[in-house]
């Protein structure tokens, strides 16, 4: 079984692009704060690449923003390549199938100085994003 999940902060914005055939693809990462501390009392972070596809790219590209809050639910997929010097690489992602969105629209006024809410008021009550269901039998791995 291959299932990872994290809860962490983006540490920049995310970039959405599409495939040459169309397919959305979103990227980001995500620092992750270990549960425990090191022998100077602080807790280390661990930084992870996060790749999402098709409907959930898109709403991942349109509403998270660098320092967003998220839960990630997906699988690890390690591939290799060779860097300009001939050396080879290997990078390991996170692949997601589930990316819930836990920083309130709110709090993301505090991150870019913007309104989200489409106006200077703050309304009391706050909808979530829908994330747009997929098959999981359409992804290209």
């Amino acid at each position: 079984m291959n299932k990872v999940i994290l809860v962490g902060n983006l540490t920049r914005d995310p970039e959405l692009s599409e495939t040459p055939s169309g397919v959305a693809v979103c990227r980001f990462s995500v620092a992750v704060s270990r549960d425990y501390s090191n022998s100077d009392g602080t807790r280390d972070t661990d930084f992870f690449n996060v790749t999402v596809w098709r409907g959930r790219a898109e709403n991942c590209g349109k509403y998270l923003k660098k320092g967003n809050k998220v839960a990630i639910v997906g699988s690890l997929q390690t591939r290799s390549y060779e860097d300009k010097d001939g050396i080879k690489r290997n990078v390991t992602d996170v692949v997601a199938n589930e990316v819930e969105f836990l920083t309130p629209r709110s709090a993301q006024n505090d991150f870019d100085g913007q309104d989200h809410m489409g106006s200077g008021a703050v309304s009391a009550t706050r909808e979530r994003p829908q994330l747009e269901a997929i098959d999981d039998n359409q992804l290209p791995f």
